[in-house]
């Protein structure tokens, strides 16, 4: 299948060379063409330029895009997009006074969702998750990172590995994959965290490795879950069995989880909610990106990952939705990009980097997704008329998405 987009208002995000990563200063650079053109071969982008370059191209399919903007799929890599059910009862408590952890203490929070998933069948597990699957992608997510978690016994986290797997053969989206056993102990380990964690470094973990069901290993490094030492203990054993680490950390409290993060070269560290100057310095020289999950704090009226002290120390940072149950029951990146505009203090440019290359750095994925880019896999959102990419974060509430293209094919 060949798809030519012709008189593209503007073609953003554009990389002659393939960048994988853009950090502090140069975030706020978006390069675009005006009145554009964009040819795709199969799932690839095959060429580019300003339509008066233009050179007359036989495609299967033409699409107009004049007044309309082009720019890549959105790159989510933070999501828990495998679940069961919903948890709107404990977003009523949580309105009537109710804290994340009071509700956690109670035996909500992320106890409730494992005992629904450990009740759901694998085949109706997946069929839930397919329909939010296909709804991001409507929203022009093209790429998502989805974690286990929910599982919290050796089954039902191979349950929802299964269902994942199963998700990356049969839809378009690229998918990877991150075994987060460690994401709460279970009610019969209350009084035994340690035994929790032996099972995860003992029986999860390699099982897991042998069956290839994830690329990725992340700890929930929060007080009450995952301490220090628990969450080392769980990166080292991932990173034996061919894992590579990622993070949870600094959603509530910040105590020295992002050191050890970069200790143990963590593809990205996630939240990023509370920092300290000392957090900050940790990062610089690394290789570790750190991402924000803006809608997470506005559904639980937490404060912002504070994105201007990250950037203006000339790091990177990447964008992703949290999309889960309890604190981020929304996977709409549309919003995530308002959201950091409006509430981290990003550009425009800055956030469009997010949620672009720097979204697909965090899913090590960055050299064939993120940018308009010769030889990388087209990925494509197609806007409305609009005035400029600016409207994409100022119309907050509205969908100003007119087509999505994802490995090269338009999605119904």
């Amino acid at each position: 299948m060949s798809i030519l987009i012709i008189n593209i208002k503007e073609l953003i995000q554009v990389r002659e060379n393939n960048v994988t990563i853009v950090k502090g200063a140069d975030m706020k650079i978006l390069p675009t063409i005006k009145n554009a053109y964009l040819i795709i071969e199969h799932d690839t982008i095959v060429e580019y330029g300003p339509m008066s370059d233009f050179i007359d191209y036989n495609a299967e399919e033409v699409i107009d895009a004049k007044g309309k903007m082009v720019l890549p799929a959105w790159c989510d890599s933070h999501t828990h997009i495998v679940y069961a059910g919903d948890r709107s009862q404990e977003f009523v408590d949580r309105i009537n006074g109710l804290s994340y952890e009071e509700i956690a203490e109670r035996g909500g929070g992320i106890l409730n969702s494992a005992e629904v998933l450990q009740n759901t069948s694998e085949e109706e597990l997946y069929q839930q998750s397919l329909k939010r699957l296909n709804n991001v992608m409507q929203l022009g997510t093209g790429a998502i990172e989805i974690k286990s978690g929910y599982g919290l016994t050796v089954e039902a986290e191979l349950k929802m590995l299964r269902v994942i797997k199963r998700l990356k053969k049969e839809s378009l989206a690229t998918i990877k994959t991150t075994l987060l056993a460690a994401h709460a102990v279970p009610k019969e380990f209350k009084d035994n965290k340690q035994g929790f964690v032996d099972r995860v470094v003992s029986e999860m973990i390699p099982e897991v490795a042998q069956s290839k069901l994830a690329d990725y290993i992340d700890v929930f490094c929060e007080k009450g879950y995952f301490d220090l030492e628990d969450t080392d203990r769980i990166l080292t054993a991932g990173k034996a069995f061919g894992l590579i680490p990622k993070i949870h950390v600094n959603q509530f409290n910040a105590f020295g989880g992002v050191a050890l993060a970069v200790k143990h070269k963590a593809l990205s560290v996630d939240h990023l909610e509370e920092m300290r100057a000392e957090d900050i310095e940790a990062l610089i020289n690394s290789t570790t990106m750190p991402v924000a999950l803006p809608s997470c704090s506005y559904f639980l009226s937490i404060p912002y990952t504070p994105a201007r002290q990250i950037m203006d120390a000339g790091l990177p940072l990447a964008l992703a939705t949290d999309y889960n149950p309890g604190s981020t029951p929304s996977g709409n990146m549309n919003f995530v990009v308002s959201t950091a505009c409006i509430k981290l203090r990003m550009t425009p440019e800055e956030a469009i980097n997010a949620a672009t290359i720097n979204g697909a750095y965090a899913m090590g994925i960055s050299n064939q997704y993120g940018s308009i880019c010769r030889g990388k896999k087209a990925n494509i959102i197609i806007t409305k008329e609009i005035e400029s990419y600016n409207n994409l974060p100022y119309a907050f509430g509205d969908n100003l998405i007119d087509k999505v293209i994802i490995r090269g094919k338009v999605l119904e």
